[in-house]
């Protein structure tokens, strides 16, 4: 039996940029060992499997594979998803079965291949915990202790589905100086899962208020080029910062820069009495091919 497959880019319009994303339609005969050694096939950060749904109500049911691990929820495979299920099924709501729960995306057409989805978090941020020291954390990126941190911004354990040591630094140049030291990696971002998003301020003028990248080797992922999870994890720390008076506030994330492939991130928040009472991801993805999938019976 053979499958119909789509490889997407996602946080773009561009094709060949963003993070690219292999969705396989129909599925459900898949064996879940079977599903990962497609996605280490593939070889992207995330490939989904979609099937039918539990809920007549919704429109598919997905699982999240990265080269070596299962994910109970990530926000590239869930805008990427959205956007081909929108193009092709002809729909602007879509209703997703994820480990995490029903995710709802709103999927706006921008032309035959290409669309923009945005979808409400299941799971507000909550933190996890505190980071390591700063010299550990620096020390395990080559940075120096005294690039730790920012006004209002202290490294922290967060999650929204997927736990990650969020790693805040003051200037956006010194991202570019990031050479991971994989000796003692899970020790010092055990409590993370190994997953790791560094982020620094960003230009306003430019267009984007962060700027970011993302290391997950122990998850076969030396660098993501854009992770909406993570930058919904963020989203707790950015209520928690100070630096958002309550409201609505509308940010952009920048990412895989140094990867070649940027990525933008849409980030919406309401804070309501300092906290972070709503939160959502979107972005545009772009359809660059499509074909069949040949798995071993």
């Amino acid at each position: 039996m053979s499958y119909t497959f789509y490889i997407v880019d996602v946080f773009t319009r561009d094709r060949l940029a963003g993070n690219p994303l292999a969705v396989v339609m129909e599925s459900d005969k898949l064996a879940d060992a079977l599903m990962l050694a497609i996605a280490g096939e593939f070889g992207f950060s995330e490939t989904v499997f979609l099937h039918a749904p539990q809920d007549a109500k919704h429109l598919a049911s997905m699982k999240i594979f990265t080269p070596k691990m299962e994910l109970p929820f990530a926000g590239h495979p869930t805008i990427g998803a959205a956007v081909v299920l929108g193009l092709k099924k002809r729909v602007s709501a879509i209703r997703l079965e994820q480990q995490i729960g029903v995710v709802t995306a709103v999927m706006e057409k921008i032309n035959d291949r290409t669309g923009n989805a945005v979808f409400n978090l299941p799971k507000l941020p909550e933190r996890l915990g505190p980071a390591r020291p700063a010299e550990e954390l620096a020390a395990a990126l080559g940075l120096e202790a005294g690039e730790i941190g920012f006004e209002g911004f202290e490294p922290g354990v967060w999650s929204a589905g997927v736990p990650f040591t969020l790693v805040p630094i003051a200037h956006a140049q010194v991202l570019s100086k990031i050479r991971i030291q994989r000796r003692g990696w899970r020790d010092v971002f055990e409590a993370g899962a190994g997953f790791v998003f560094v982020f620094a301020p960003g230009s306003a003028a430019a267009g984007y208020h962060f700027i970011a990248r993302m290391f997950a080797p122990a998850a076969g992922l030396d660098e993501d080029p854009g992770t909406g999870s993570a930058v919904a994890a963020m989203a707790g720390l950015v209520a928690k910062s100070g630096a958002y008076g309550d409201g609505g506030h509308a940010l952009v994330v920048r990412q895989g820069v140094e990867m070649g492939r940027p990525s933008t991130i849409e980030l919406q928040v309401r804070i309501d009495g300092g906290k972070l009472v709503h939160a959502a991801i979107g972005g545009d993805a772009v359809i660059l091919a499509e074909g069949r999938l040949d798995p071993p019976v």
